[in-house]
């Protein structure tokens, strides 16, 4: 197969049938055009964050910022949101795989946010074929048979549409415009907004967008920049995108207002995605002998900086009229156990009521089976009302102490450390094999809990307070002890499923080396994404 390349624009992949619907000239001119106007100030900011680092590491404490305090106190709101994005209770998310598009569309959610960053390992294939899927997803044509014969096709009722493309940090290296790899993030929404914008504000339901991993106000103020100018481009009305943004860095959670209004003719709000949160907080404190997290499974919403986190971020977003999502829910049904499968879908009720008690104006869910649950936890208390954006909560007020109070530091246990070696090797054998949306021990996994698993062994390791409960220091020969004795159990578990263990395998070897290499790797998926095809 072949296509007629824009000048400059080059493709190293294989094109498989259907893909020229997706990859046009057009299509790749527009991809250019936004990668020459906007690749340089990309890696200005990445450059940003290496030297952010480097203070954090000199023992800088985050802060509110001095020059932005005009923002802060200042009197404005975010533009009026569409009625699609006005009612928000339950969202689903998952990859942009073709089953997985058709379930959670039909799953009875207000909103689906399917996804080409941490649930969707970025092979080549994924990302195109995922594209073709979000296509005829958009049109109401997306159908898919299984091996059995079943078809499934969308019904009548469907969840509203947010797409969330890769991260700054994430290169697309099969495209090159000018000999330059393109932002893998810049790739991902110029596709399928070039595509698919005009077909969506025809249906009055989009273009919709959700943006990962952002660490500052400058990195917002860049999609907004893409945003206006993709809309000139395309002959649309500027507002006519609206972005909800993932606060997942602790950075941001110091810039959550600013990141509102650089948004705020696009923005769709602020999700709490507490995952990559904790993730980010190991990952930026990494080095500081102070500070040490307990086993992931005690850093719930309801420690110190956590809860400082959410209802900031609920605070924030009513003040500036924007609505406040909540985090994931990543407990699914446990069909096999019933008596667990009761305990998971309390936690999962105890999760949604808490977080609408707290004012939130929704939640996401990872299974179709939790809609009805979290569904019926905000109704409790927003009743009729689409939302409850009109809660101010002028009784929260938090310091940037209390953002960096990180508690608890207990217990550490070698059932923890176990735990994210198991679920750190399935993830990445997983992901390695194509898969990046894992159920794991009755959790969906994506790459955000993978992160979390290798950065706390890394960190134990090298941190004075990284001691188990019995008293034994968390080191290099503990960890790789434990590595084959958890590489078994998975070995167990997945060729029970009938799956190929070899990349599990090698999965162990690159678990090893991330948790125990002197260089810390910023994001477990770069340097896994050179070796995948």
């Amino acid at each position: 197969m072949s296509i007629a390349f824009p000048a400059g624009v080059e493709i190293l992949a294989p094109l498989q049938p259907g893909f020229e619907s997706i990859l046009t000239p057009a299509a790749l001119a527009f991809v250019a055009t936004l990668h020459r106007a906007f690749e340089p100030r990309r890696q200005e900011l990445l450059a940003a964050r290496v030297a952010r680092q480097a203070r954090l590491d000199a023992g800088e404490q985050p802060d509110f910022l001095p020059a932005t305090r005009a923002i802060r106190e200042g009197d404005w709101r975010v533009a009026p949101l569409p009625a699609a994005l006005e009612r928000r209770r339950t969202e689903i998310t998952g990859p942009v795989e073709r089953k997985m598009i058709i379930n959670a569309l039909n799953s009875g959610a207000d909103s689906y946010m399917t996804d080409f960053e941490d649930s969707n390992a970025p092979n080549w294939n994924n990302q195109i074929q995922g594209q073709i899927n979000l296509f005829e997803a958009v049109r109401g044509t997306i159908g898919y048979t299984n091996d059995a014969g079943k078809r499934y096709a969308l019904g009548d009722k469907v969840a509203t549409l947010q797409i969330r493309p890769r991260g700054w940090h994430l290169d697309e290296k099969h495209v090159r415009i000018d000999g330059q790899r393109v932002s893998g993030g810049l790739f991902d929404f110029a596709l399928v907004f070039f595509h698919n914008a005009k077909e969506q504000v025809a249906r009055g339901a989009g273009p919709f967008y959700y943006l990962p991993k952002l660490e500052s106000h400058l990195e917002a103020r860049l999609w907004n920049d893409i945003f206006c100018r993709a809309q000139d481009e395309l002959g649309l009305p500027r507002g006519t995108i609206k972005a909800t943004v993932l606060i997942e860095t602790i950075l941001a959670a110091f810039e959550m207002e600013e990141i509102l209004y650089e948004l705020r003719e696009h923005s769709a709000g602020l999700n709490a995605g507490r995952w990559d949160y904790i993730f980010s907080c190991i990952k930026k404190f990494r080095r500081n002998p102070e500070f040490c997290l307990a086993n992931r499974s005690a850093i719930t919403m309801t420690v110190p900086f956590m809860r400082a986190y959410a209802l900031t971020l609920v605070k924030t977003c009513h003040k500036r009229g924007a609505p406040a999502i909540g985090g994931m829910a990543a407990l699914i049904p446990i069909k096999s156990d019933p008596v667990a499968n009761e305990k998971a879908l309390a936690w999962v009720r105890a999760d949604k009521a808490r977080d609408a008690a707290d004012g939130f104006d929704g939640g996401w869910v990872a299974h179709p089976g939790l809609v009805p649950i979290a569904h019926e936890e905000f109704v409790k208390v927003l009743g009729d009302a689409p939302n409850q954006w009109s809660r101010q909560r002028p009784d929260v007020s938090f310091s940037a102490e209390d953002l960096l109070d990180f508690q608890p530091e207990t217990p550490i246990t070698e059932a923890g450390l176990r735990n994210n070696i198991n679920v750190g090797i399935h993830y990445l054998g997983a992901w390695l094999a194509g898969n990046g949306c894992v159920p794991i021990h009755n959790l969906m996994e994506d790459a955000a809990t993978a992160e979390i698993s290798r950065s706390q062994v890394w960190q134990w390791v090298r941190s004075p307070k990284g001691v188990l409960d019995d008293g034994h220091k968390v080191d290099a020969a503990l960890v790789r002890a434990l590595i084959p004795q958890e590489l078994e159990k998975v070995l167990a578990t997945v060729s029970g499923q009938g799956e190929a263990t070899a990349s599990y395998v090698r999965a162990a070897q690159i678990f090893e080396e991330m948790s125990l290499a002197e260089t810390y790797p910023e994001f477990l998926t770069l340097p896994l994404y050179e070796a995948m095809s």
